[in-house]
């Protein structure tokens, strides 16, 4: 109680008239984090909800945790296998003083070893977004005299969770102040952005610095050492031996990712190269319950993109060519692979930017799925699709939901006028 009669103390100073009212946002903003709001309705003529956004966004948080913890044991797990069989069993910096701090080592079998080496990249990714993101929402908050969304808690974990563990840091500065700068304060904070936040903050980083966003040698934090990911796999053509470059033949592009030694349930478990937090389709979908059991995220947009997807793999499965092996894949790779499992839990769901209306959320849905894969097989240099199929989605979000309510009225008045 000490820490609360604190902050009630001192709470006149950070009001409209208080000395110190510049930092009411800041103050307001601690206040909520560790504490309810001291003002609540009350009477019969309220409705009353035990959700509100701070709930959601810690139970969206939560949902998130074990693809985080995930992404930790594979980030150093692909470490410390590119160690060993480069015959190296250390690094240098201050990473390898922070690995020895925590007792930890670099053996690929040692479950703590692997959560150790790949917390060496993720924290300080995740404290660079937490602390250049959490300066741009005080200060907006602080100009316009609003209080600190928690929506930040959540963008910040998913930014994060979609970059390479060898990004460099002030990318990771770059890209998060795109995404909270330019893709929501400027129309005016949580609630008002048309696309979400922690997508476009990837999007830009990807297309300003491809280098250090795609390619082989930015999945596996190892210097020198190239890994590609199974999606790259995918679009690789395997040829026969001792064939002329006319007589090639090319095979199956999940025989491809298989002659790489992945199998799918290694794919599904997330034991290979990719983003840090995307790799892990069964802790995504440990996610995915927990939000659909607390009913925030929809479920028909999850659905919904899981249906476009199949239906369109099915018919380039069908219609395919063989100069394109990725046509070929079949639906269940394309779901364990890059990052459409994570894209349709975490990224599509969000309520701000996806559609409003039920059925709105179907086509919602149903539309970003045919368009991953249709990126992904039409244009193999840019194989994943997910992120690009989420944001274009993002901008048509409004008008299907205008669609879906314009047909509503005039099935209504049609109803009435019989």
């Amino acid at each position: 109680m000490a820490l609360k009669d604190f902050f009630q103390k001192h709470a006149a100073k950070f009001e409209t008239d208080g000395p110190y009212k510049r930092w009411g946002a800041l103050y307001r903003g601690v206040w909520m984090f560790l504490y309810s709001p001291g003002r609540v309705n009350s009477g019969r003529t309220h409705v009353r909800d035990g959700m509100d956004l701070k709930r959601i966004m810690i139970f969206v948080w939560l949902a998130v945790l074990p693809a985080t913890v995930m992404g930790l044991y594979n980030t150093g797990l692909q470490a410390n296998s590119a160690l060993a069989s480069m015959g190296q069993v250390s690094i240098e910096g201050w990473r390898a003083a922070f690995i020895q701090l925590l007792f930890a080592g670099y053996e690929p079998d040692s479950i703590w070893d692997n959560l150790v080496h790949g917390a060496a990249y993720f924290l300080p990714v995740y404290i660079v977004t937490l602390i250049v993101g959490g300066f741009w929402e005080i200060l907006f908050a602080s100009m316009r005299n609003k209080e600190i969304n928690e929506g930040f808690l959540v963008t910040s974990i998913l930014f994060a969770l979609t970059l390479p563990p060898t990004i460099p840091l002030w990318q990771v500065a770059l890209g998060i102040s795109f995404g909270v700068v330019i893709a929501k304060e400027v129309f005016g904070g949580t609630g008002r952005n048309f696309i979400n936040p922690a997508l476009a903050g990837r999007a830009f980083l990807y297309f300003a610095y491809p280098a250090n966003m795609s390619g082989e040698a930015v999945w596996v934090a190892v210097d020198g050492y190239s890994g590609a990911t199974p999606l790259a796999l995918a679009v690789d053509t395997a040829t026969m031996n001792g064939a002329t470059p006319w007589q090639q033949s090319i095979v199956s592009s999940s025989e491809a990712i298989e002659a790489a030694g992945i199998s799918w349930l290694d794919a599904f478990l997330g034991f290979l190269p990719g983003s840090m937090g995307e790799t892990s389709t069964l802790a995504i979908l440990i996610g995915a319950a927990f939000l659909l059991y607390t009913r925030i995220a929809s479920w028909r947009i999850m659905l919904g993109m899981l249906l476009g997807m199949v239906g369109l793999t099915m018919l380039f499965n069908l219609f395919g060519n063989e100069a394109n092996p990725i046509a070929s894949l079949p639906a269940h790779w394309h779901f364990v692979i890059g990052g459409f499992a994570f894209g349709m839990v975490f990224m599509a769901t969000d309520p701000v930017s996806a559609a409003m209306t039920n059925s709105g959320k179907w086509v919602y849905g149903i539309l970003i799925g045919m368009l991953a894969i249709l990126i992904r097989v039409v244009n193999p240099a840019y194989p994943e699709g997910t992120m690009l199929a989420i944001l274009f989605a993002n901008l048509v979000a409004p008008l299907i939901d205008y669609v879906v309510v314009q047909a509503n009225i005039k099935r209504r008045l049609r109803r009435d006028d019989s």
